[in-house]
């Protein structure tokens, strides 16, 4: 049976077109249609219904399907058992970040990883929704937030320290604020889905509603009507360290509360090996975020 086939099989039902599975995987339009075929008259049956809008598993293929992709862990599982830890990244590794983190530590990353391993190919997915690995296809998912019970494996890389940061403009008209509940007479910066701030006091953990006139959905923006002036923002050390070194943004520190961190978590989807691609790439991940790197983490 042809792994090639199957593995389209799986990222054509993930991608909902056979002409997005053949572009993920770097094969031809053409050339997936007789991948496809082929695989259909090696089992006798339909696997897909295709029209020229849609496209959608057969009840054959919904059968399959769940084969197809024991098949090739199998397939990943008995290679492992030969190569060992001697196996060395390759394929289309699909990663996807943070539209900030993505930008500033993913992508430089990559440009390293790919120049270390030729063999590898990226795919790198940008977003500020949590999307569905499984179903997009992604192989690792970087994620910064508390991670809800999935089925899914993560592996936490490194702490994500966050400060209160403003402009010097900002705090020369408003002053800055010195104790937790200084917050509420400020312009603060929140997410529009998210407007609680988590700190660490001596008390324990507290969360503090804040406001302002200007919210948004993405950290990038955030960030820019911070350095504007705007407000107070709580954003990430690694995403603030270049502004707060050049003087455009300022750290605000209380006296009695400081923000709390999050953490930087590896997600992947359950497989019984995981790919190199995969492996390599979150331990190279790990060391670019080490405390002693240069990216403002830790």
């Amino acid at each position: 049976m042809d792994f090639d086939a199957l593995t389209l099989l799986i990222e054509t039902t993930a991608a909902g077109s056979l002409a997005e599975a053949a572009r993920r995987l770097r094969v031809s339009p053409m050339k997936a249609t007789r991948l496809i075929s082929a695989l259909e008259g090696e089992l006798g049956v339909r696997l897909l219904h295709r029209t020229t809008r849609a496209l959608s598993l057969t009840e054959d293929g919904l059968a399959f399907l769940p084969h197809a992709k024991n098949l090739l862990e199998e397939r990943a599982a008995a290679l492992a058992s030969v190569q060992g830890g001697g196996a060395q990244p390759a394929g289309l590794l699909r990663v996807s970040a943070s539209l900030a983190f993505g930008r500033q530590v993913v992508a430089p990353l990559i440009v390293d990883f790919m120049r270390t391993w030729p063999a590898v190919q990226v795919d790198l997915k940008l977003s500020d929704t949590v999307i569905d690995i499984v179903a997009e296809g992604i192989d690792l998912a970087i994620r910064i937030a508390e991670l809800r019970d999935s089925d899914l494996i993560a592996r936490r890389i490194a702490d994500n320290p966050r400060l209160l940061v403003a402009s010097p403009a900002y705090v020369e008209q408003r002053g800055a604020p010195v104790s937790l509940p200084d917050l509420e007479r400020h312009e603060c910066l929140a997410s529009s889905a998210m407007a609680n701030w988590s700190f660490s006091t001596a008390q324990g953990s507290r969360a503090m509603k804040v406001g302002g006139r200007f919210t948004a959905n993405s950290i990038d923006a955030i960030h820019e009507a911070c350095c504007g002036g705007l407000g107070i923002a709580c954003l990430s050390r690694w995403d603030v360290a270049a502004d707060l070194a050049n003087g455009a943004l300022r750290e605000i520190v209380l006296d009695d509360a400081a923000p709390e961190p999050l953490a930087i978590w590896a997600v992947y989807a359950s497989r019984h090996m995981v790919p190199a691609k995969v492996r390599f790439f979150i331990d190279a991940l790990a060391e670019r975020l080490a405390p002693d790197a240069s990216t403002g983490v830790g």
